[in-house]
């Protein structure tokens, strides 16, 4: 039933508005209520971020809510509880009383509007916790902050980890708006980590912060990163102590992602959260995030990054210097800037195979050619990822690496494939 009805959802697309998902809330008992929450938006980093977070208060003792999106395989994986994806029972459970508030609601006259496919996971995510009697929530942001379906909760601390553009139909064409719609997630008397921030948009949400009353902590400014000797991980300085051997996710941005997180635990404990920062190291040690420059063994490797954005682009290029020639397969969403991310990583491939994946919103491999400009000139085309995976590997040889990126729907559609085609090797010894 949850499938179905989740599927129903998507239909009406994207929703900006807090109005239905207050009347649910109230007709759900407002479970958004009945746990501290942390709360991350961002363009780019914030996934990484609740990574980072959950992972500590979990090495810490507490039983820990996470949300985040979109999933890579399955719809499960956007709700976690103590580091477990939901079960198929408990998200139907979680969906049928969404979908019943959601027809009481309607009966009664009373629905501002029908949910949308977020709004629903998001007010089951909320159900779930309060099921689960978690001690915290970390909630990662759908789009902007302002409006998003998250934003019903009321936040013990939040960040606001980069500033970037994307999704500009919504959030706006400029910094300035885009900020100002992420600073939706600020709240009077409560504190808000910020992370790299170009001056724009700093200024933006320094001036709404000014508006609202929120405090602002700058994790950049608030922290020394100090790399240790022969690969040992790195000594983060704030101004609470020093944590020492900590070893970020691969990249390099994701110090910068690191900071902010460790700095959003230690507002957090200021203000109540019962956060044991001795359990930095060991949290941050087991902190995963599939599909962020994940590495997969084989012949040829694999590497698999969502890259989905100008910035995470510029990103990912850099995680790429010093990589042996790879070959590189490419989708992307006709709402992203496609042009400039495939002229910041099509120049640095040795060959790329352009594809679509399975979603309406997914760009054919002629528009991409045709947006990207000269450096798609010559690029195979595959309308099908499974196809183009097969056709890259070919062209990387056994010793060689295919990198896969421009979308999280690539990435999850790749490592469903690969799933696919363990399970089949399996199946033939």
């Amino acid at each position: 039933m949850a499938a179905d009805y989740l599927a129903s959802r998507i239909r009406l697309g994207v929703k900006f508005g807090l109005d239905t998902m207050r009347g649910l809330m109230g007709a759900l008992d407002h479970p958004e209520r009945a746990f501290p929450v942390l709360m991350v938006a961002g363009t780019n980093g914030k996934g990484s971020v609740a990574a980072y977070v959950d992972a500590v208060l979990r090495a810490g003792g507490l039983a820990v809510g996470r949300y985040t999106s979109p999933h890579l395989v399955r719809v499960n994986e956007r709700i976690v509880v103590a580091g477990r994806a939901l079960s198929d029972r408990a998200l139907h459970q979680a969906v049928r009383r969404v979908r019943d508030a959601t027809e009481a609601l309607r009966a009664a006259g009373a629905l501002p509007g029908e949910p949308t496919y977020f709004e629903v996971l998001t007010a089951a995510a909320f159900l779930h916790f309060r099921r689960a009697r978690v001690d915290a929530a970390v909630l990662e942001v759908g789009m902007g902050g302002r409006l998003d379906a998250t934003n019903v909760a009321e936040p013990l601390a939040s960040a606001i980890v980069t500033v970037d553009r994307d999704h500009e139909a919504y959030l706006g064409r400029t910094l300035d708006a885009i900020a100002r719609e992420k600073a939706g997630v600020l709240r009077r008397g409560r504190v808000t980590v910020l992370g790299p921030l170009a001056p724009e948009p700093r200024r933006a949400i320094a001036e709404e912060a000014a508006g609202v009353g929120a405090r602002l902590a700058d994790a950049m400014a608030q922290t020394e990163v100090r790399p240790r000797p022969r690969d040992a991980g790195i000594d983060l300085v704030t101004p609470e102590r020093t944590y020492r051997g900590l070893r970020p996710l691969p990249g390099g941005h994701q110090r910068a992602n690191l900071a902010v997180a460790v700095r959003l635990l230690e507002e957090a404990r200021a203000a109540g959260l019962q956060v044991d920062l001795d359990a930095m190291v060991k949290g941050i040690g087991r902190t995963r995030w599939p599909g962020r420059l994940q590495r997969i063994p084989g012949r040829p490797a694999l590497l698999v990054d969502g890259a989905h954005n100008p910035a995470a682009a510029r990103a990912l290029a850099l995680a790429l210097r010093g990589q042996p020639p790879f070959v590189l397969v490419f989708a992307a969403m006709t709402d992203k800037d496609v042009g400039a991310m495939g002229r910041i990583l099509f120049p640095l491939a040795r060959q790329v195979v352009l594809t679509r994946v399975k979603d309406a919103r997914a760009a054919t491999p002629a528009e991409i050619a045709r947006r990207v400009g000269p450096p798609a000139r010559g690029a195979p085309r595959e309308p099908r990822v499974r196809a183009a995976l097969a056709r890259a590997r070919r062209l990387a040889g056994p010793r060689g690496l295919v990198v896969a990126a421009g979308s999280l729907y690539l990435v999850g559609e790749v490592l469903r494939s690969v799933s696919t085609r363990r399970r089949g090797r399996r199946a033939r010894k």
